[in-house]
């Protein structure tokens, strides 16, 4: 099977909320249960793919993973996920490394994600790719606004954390 990984197309939207909600199963000791059961909106998803805000993981030609970022003030990784029969593959790893260069491309200093803390293919897997965390007291209040948002829709703060990746500039 060929992966690649682009910009999403219009016509790769539709298929990303399935991926979501199959990924989210993978979460099932760790987020309350009706959170699993939601996905990002298609009309959030049509926006972020205009913007160019949003890339797919492809085999052959169809999408099997997705990376979606916003920006509130920073380029903010808030959602990517790899249908589980695509997990292990490296996916996951090419779509942050896809979002780095864009936000390093796009003059970003930074990429920031929120994930949890004590789940083996969250936290240690962006500190291996180079994010570290942020403590609270560090948050921007962008980023504390999503950490809160976080918070109302029945996420543990304390099973969460924030993380930042220190974009590199080309010289």
């Amino acid at each position: 099977m060929q992966y690649t990984i682009a910009i999403a197309r219009p016509r790769d939207v539709p298929l990303l909320p399935a991926i979501e909600l199959d990924a989210a199963r993978l979460l099932m000791d760790y987020a309350p249960a009706p959170l699993l059961l939601e996905a990002t909106g298609l009309e959030v998803l049509n926006a972020a793919q205009r913007r160019g805000h949003l890339w797919v993981a492809l085999a052959d030609d169809v999408p099997v993973g997705f990376a979606h970022v916003i920006e509130p003030a920073v380029a903010h990784l808030q959602e990517i996920d790899v249908h589980p029969e695509h997990g292990c593959r490296g996916l996951g790893t090419r779509l942050v490394m896809a979002v780095c260069e864009w936000a390093a491309a796009a003059g970003y200093g930074s990429v920031t994600l929120t994930t949890f803390r004590d789940v083996a293919w969250n936290m240690p897997f962006y500190a291996r790719l180079g994010f570290e965390v942020i403590s609270l007291e560090q948050l921007s209040p962008a980023l504390l606004s999503v950490v809160q948002g976080e918070t109302r829709r029945g996420l543990d703060p304390r099973r969460r954390v924030a993380m930042r990746y220190m974009v590199r500039h080309a010289t």
